[in-house]
């Protein structure tokens, strides 16, 4: 079969797919059961076990939240629980699920089975197998901290997320969520930071709560929820596209006529197709005690999202991942390809993971809650304030977090913001901040109740700001959006790094707020002044304006802000000793860490980069020469034809010499990008990711518009790769 009749065969084969249906959860007696009859049937939280007393739960509470050490035997209980639960679920083998430095995670099945002294197998997960697994820590990515014949690394349970049940097609593993560290104890992994910084902000929050006189607080929580979006192709296009497979995105393509121009396809009617894999993705996710609340199509023909309900930061990134990993699992069930790449498609919306970020006590207040008052509210204000003051000092670092090669692709794009840090406040607060400065008091104007004029329509409450979708850090009602984030991106590390930002600058507070406390001054004098310390000094990063503009970037340059453009600009601030100061000051991470860090996520840069290039090339050299060259000679022999006849073939040949000239500019293009590539000196890996970044990413980039105008020229007959037409609208 020839290249293009495989193509044609996909579209066939798309356009007939069957519709997979999902038995969904049953009663014995047949009927459907409700969702909390099911949710979370597939987890196992030792705080909600019936088989472990309360006097256990409460211990290993305390350990999770003191450090102490663990015991033993209360462990053991712990395992028995678990093993019988397990067992009578069908599950046979159990792992230590953690989360590498690769971005996603890493699993090693072990059975359950044992075998007795007098060799009669049974089924048991010990107190040491629950606590403590030993994966190979240098077949990892250890950015050179470890030598391979330096292979030890641990893996320690996580008591905070709930252990879990993965189904495979002919059985059942149940997953132990842990950290993952070297020999000598150096996080290899995004659980370990996390749960540090999780510790610290809670430490710094605790304290600022007991200062401003909520004394009961004894605790706070980070609290995160993570939007997913992703694209759906059919799973014969996907595999007949190798960029695809290889990299996650197309190294080219020509952009349909109607794509996403309408907004039709935005929050539209779901596809049945799409709608059925979306109904057994919820379902799965219930299950698994993810509690999965919206989707919708997105902006773009083929997008999609997926948005849970907020939980404790740690889980939610757990969560993520699991989510992540679903998507694909399950999608492929359909028959579809999941696509979680940032920039799948050239010139159409990307995939971000809008990250929203809050902090509640363990009295259960939200401290990013305005409340009815917002302007009376000194607490929130000064909360708002430190946040605000911690995106300002850490800019570069909170960019470094949300750096990746995906990504570079869709920052700055016109459905993503740039790669400036800033902060959107909304009127209301912005209004509020601004008369402090200024000395006055602030009165609020205008009904917080919408007027539209039509009396059959419920009354709508206005927030107090409204949504700014072109801001990488917005305020959003209650909670802090960290919209920059990218859809393929492990959650854990920009988590880690804006709550380590924000730590420090709540333990900077609190010194000044008990200094000025114990000189007799009163709390909300305190806080107003503190407040307006912090958004004075922070008044470059505050921006409510449009954050797609040419003019913002030219504005953001004025006032001194960053504008790290690519992952290889960005990713030095990990070798920057001022830059990083607060994330080893608080022990967030060692310099050792951060040094392991810089080192796995510049390699990864190359290393992705380089799939790509020689990807591209590949599909140029195998599928667009080939139909183009095809072209020419059949244009060649209807010109060779005319004249014979006597007939003009001034429209040939002006289609034959245009195709020559693509075909000829592309030759030499992947000539020029074969031989950059050969130059790269990969014993400089910050220089090799610049030049990568600056000169071989703008050589790609023109071949793919190359391919693209031959896309245009060439018949659709002899193109042999699946189009943008075929992926993005025949499902």
């Amino acid at each position: 079969m020839s290249t293009t009749e495989n193509r044609f065969d996909s579209l066939h084969t798309a356009i007939h797919r069957p519709e997979r249906k999902v038995d969904l959860p049953q009663n014995t007696d047949g009927s459907l059961k409700k969702l909390p009859e099911y949710y979370g049937e597939n987890i196992f939280d030792f705080r909600n076990s019936d088989a472990i007393s309360e006097k256990i739960k409460k211990n290993l509470l305390e350990v999770s939240s003191s450090g102490k050490l663990l015991n033993k035997d209360e462990v053991e209980v712990v395992a028995n629980a678990v093993t019988d639960w397990a067992i009578s679920r069908g599950v046979t083998h159990f792992c230590h699920w953690f989360q590498p430095l690769t971005g996603w995670t890493a699993e090693k099945h072990d059975a359950f089975l044992r075998i007795d002294a007098k060799g009669k197998p049974f089924e048991k997960l010990s107190a040491s197998q629950l606590m403590q697994g030993e994966p190979d820590a240098s077949s990892f990515p250890n950015g050179g901290s470890r030598s391979t014949f330096e292979a030890r690394g641990y893996t320690s349970w996580d008591l905070t997320s709930p252990l879990f049940i993965i189904e495979g097609p002919n059985g059942k593993t149940l997953c132990i969520p842990t950290a993952f560290v070297a020999y000598h104890g150096e996080a290899l992994d995004i659980k370990t930071p996390l749960l540090r910084s999780v510790s610290k902000i809670s430490e710094e929050a605790t304290r600022f709560m007991n200062l401003v006189g909520e004394s009961e607080v004894k605790s706070v929580n980070v609290s995160a929820g993570c939007e997913q979006e992703y694209f759906l192709i059919d799973k014969a296009f996907y595999f007949a596209r190798p960029d695809l497979v290889m990299t996650g995105r197309t190294m080219f393509g020509e952009l349909t006529a109607k794509h996403q121009q309408l907004d039709d396809h935005y929050f539209g009617d779901i596809p049945d197709r799409a709608l059925s894999f979306m109904q057994e993705l919820d379902l799965e996710l219930h299950r698994l005690g993810i509690p999965a609340k919206t989707r919708h199509n997105e902006v773009a023909p083929g997008q999609f999202e997926l948005a849970p309900i907020f939980k404790e930061a740690n889980v939610s990134s757990d969560h993520n991942q699991i989510i992540m990993a679903l998507i694909k699992k399950i999608a492929e069930k359909h028959n579809f390809a999941a696509l979680l790449h940032e920039k799948p498609f050239a010139n159409i919306n990307g995939s971000g993971k809008h990250m929203n970020w809050s902090m509640l006590t363990d009295t259960g207040v939200n401290m990013l809650e305005p409340g009815d008052h917002p302007h009376q509210n000194m607490s929130f204000l000064a909360i708002v304030a430190i946040v605000v003051e911690a995106v300002n000092r850490h800019e570069q670092a909170l960019r470094m977090a949300i750096a990746g090669h995906g990504n570079d692709h869709r920052l700055g794009a016109n459905e993503a913001p740039p790669s400036i840090i800033s902060v959107f406040l909304g009127d209301t607060i912005s209004k509020i901040f601004d008369s402090f400065k200024e000395g006055k008091t602030f009165t609020p104007t205008g009904s917080n109740v919408l007027d539209m004029g039509a009396q059959q329509l419920a009354h709508l409450l206005k927030d107090n700001t409204d949504r700014n979708r072109t801001s990488p850090f917005a305020f959003t009602g209650n909670k802090f959006e960290f919209r920059a984030v990218g859809s393929s991106q492990a959650v854990g590390f920009p988590i880690t790094i804006l709550n380590a930002a924000v730590a420090s600058v709540l333990n900077e507070s609190n010194s000044y707020i008990e200094a000025e406390l114990k000189s007799g001054r009163k709390v909300d004098e305190v806080l107003r002044d503190l407040t307006v310390k912090w958004i004075s000094n922070a008044g470059a990063s505050i921006f409510n304006g449009d954050g797609y503009s040419e003019d913002w970037v030219v504005e953001a340059e004025k006032r001194g802000l960053a504008n790290l453009k690519t992952s290889a600009d960005a990713y030095p601030v990990l070798k920057d000793l001022k830059q990083t100061a607060f994330l080893t000051e608080q022990g967030i991470y060692n310099p050792a860490e951060l040094e392991t860090r810089y080192n796995v996520l510049t390699e990864r840069y190359i290393l992705c980069r380089e799939i790509e290039f020689n990807c591209f090339i590949n599909l140029v050299n195998q599928n667009v020469l080939p139909s183009a060259i095809e072209y020419k000679r059949r244009l060649g022999e209807v010109i060779v034809a005319q004249k014979s006849m006597g007939l003009e073939s001034s429209v040939e040949s002006d289609i034959y010499k245009k195709l020559n000239s693509e075909t000829e500019a592309l030759y030499s293009n992947i000539r020029s990008l074969k031989k950059e590539m050969d130059a790269l000196d990969h014993d400089d890996e910050a220089k090799t990711s610049l030049t990568i970044a600056n000169k071989l990413m703008p050589i790609s980039l023109d071949g793919a518009d190359i391919c693209s105008s031959l896309e245009r020229l060439v018949p659709n007959d002899l193109w042999s790769l699946p189009k943008y037409y075929d992926m993005l609208f025949l499902r």
